[in-house]
């Protein structure tokens, strides 16, 4: 099985295990050793899951101001940690392929692994739930159509995807791509950067 592919495995059988209580407060026991890089993976995804119902509680048109500012707060504290998770898990490559020599034509992807890697978190759950759309008994004939198209469409670019990442792992490690990662810097959450929050000190 290549990284991606068991990528894929532990996004699915996460977000499963999510459904399994539907609890945005819930915290699961992760079942991968710390020093495992799937250790990351599981925590990342469960981060993505959560948010993902986060993001659907705050549209809730009848939601209380006071509760959304919270959610809205406690989404901001999630996106910093999945861009930290994300670093983290391109770490795991850079080590990993320190000692390779890019060879004289190497050329750098537009993204790093772990930035791709991301994306296939949010397949799995995008397929989850759009799967769970075709499997509605409250819904038209019209809109189970429509969400079955748009699962095909899913299950087409996580193979796509899945493929693409595989290929740029082989090619960093043969020394045809490189690494070079920029760490992220999101000046809003940072009290020095964010002219709202240092403006009164």
């Amino acid at each position: 099985m290549t990284f991606a592919q068991q990528c894929n495995r532990i996004f699915d059988e996460t977000v499963a295990l999510y459904h399994l209580t539907d609890d945005v407060d819930f915290k699961p026991q992760n079942p991968y050793s710390a020093n495992d890089p799937a250790h990351t993976l599981f925590a990342k995804n469960w981060i993505d899951a959560v948010q993902w119902h986060l993001e659907d509680i705050i549209r809730d048109p009848e939601i209380d101001p006071v509760e959304a500012l919270a959610l809205k707060r406690r989404i901001d504290r999630s996106n910093q940690e999945r861009t930290d998770m994300v670093e983290e898990i391109d770490t795991y490559f850079l080590e990993k392929y320190a000692g390779v020599t890019p060879l004289p034509d190497a050329s750098i992807n537009t993204e790093s692994p772990a930035w791709a890697i991301d994306r296939l978190s949010i397949l799995a759950l995008k397929i989850y739930h759009m799967k769970a759309e075709t499997e509605r008994t409250d819904a038209s004939e019209q809109h189970l159509a429509k969400c079955h198209a748009k699962l095909d469409v899913l299950l087409t670019q996580r193979e796509d995807l899945t493929a693409a990442i595989d290929r740029l792992i082989d090619d960093i490690a043969a020394g045809r791509k490189f690494m070079k990662v920029y760490r992220q810097m999101k000046m809003y959450n940072d009290p020095s950067t964010n002219p709202v929050l240092y403006a009164g000190k």
